[in-house]
């Protein structure tokens, strides 16, 4: 069993030490906090990336996520091709009153067209202008950090080695292409050109001038 009173004599220790100790105050917003690079801020949109597919507003839980696009019919880049369609971005808007910042829209993005932004200084007076269109978040794009970088001792993506291999294969076969055509042209070339010594010198077997 406890003494009696020694909880509060503990908390009056805490206490004690707290008090004399120099207190640090943020000053914000003068001063701007160091976040950390992960913090879940806003959310930025690289339109140039999105095709449209409507993948994050379907798994968007809050269905905060609001997409209109339309077609447009793309001309065959050779004669006698087939027209193409694609769809064309109209709006891409995120209501952040709902927004609850889960990440999913970002993890299910199949062509990273959406990034996390530790910017936080968005507040509004009015809940309705809470809903920003896709020139707020592509500006909010320039405030997303850089990604970390790998650990030197970790294995190298497989997308970079697959992309090394196929490069140093076609640097091989031209570099192979380059030496076969070289020895070709110094056979048909022959030790002295292709008409030979003396039709280059000007003058027959015997010397004389041709």
């Amino acid at each position: 069993m406890g003494i009696p009173g020694s909880g509060l004599a503990k908390g009056l220790a805490v206490t004690l030490r707290t008090m004399t100790r120099k207190s640090h105050t943020a000053q914000y917003p003068d001063a701007q906090p160091e976040l950390p690079p992960r913090t879940r801020g806003v959310i930025g949109l690289f339109e140039e990336n999105c095709t449209v597919c409507m993948l994050c507003a379907r798994e968007c839980p809050d269905w905060c996520i609001y997409i209109d696009s339309h077609k447009e019919t793309v001309p065959p880049a050779a004669p006698g091709g087939r027209e193409r369609s694609r769809n064309v971005l109209d709006r891409f808007a995120i209501d952040f009153a709902l927004c609850m910042y889960c990440g999913i829209c970002i993890e299910v993005c199949p062509f990273d067209a959406l990034f996390w932004s530790p910017e936080f200084e968005y507040a509004e007076e009015d809940i309705r202008d809470l809903t920003h269109e896709r020139d707020k978040l592509r500006e909010w794009m320039w405030t997303v950090p850089a990604p970390p970088a790998l650990d030197p001792r970790a294995e190298e993506p497989k997308e970079i080695g697959a992309a090394r291999k196929t490069a140093d294969k076609l640097a091989a076969a031209e570099a192979a292409a380059a030496a076969e055509s070289e020895r070709t042209s110094d056979a048909s070339d022959g030790p002295n050109g292709p008409d030979g010594p003396n039709e280059r010198n000007g003058t027959d077997g015997n010397g004389a001038a041709t």
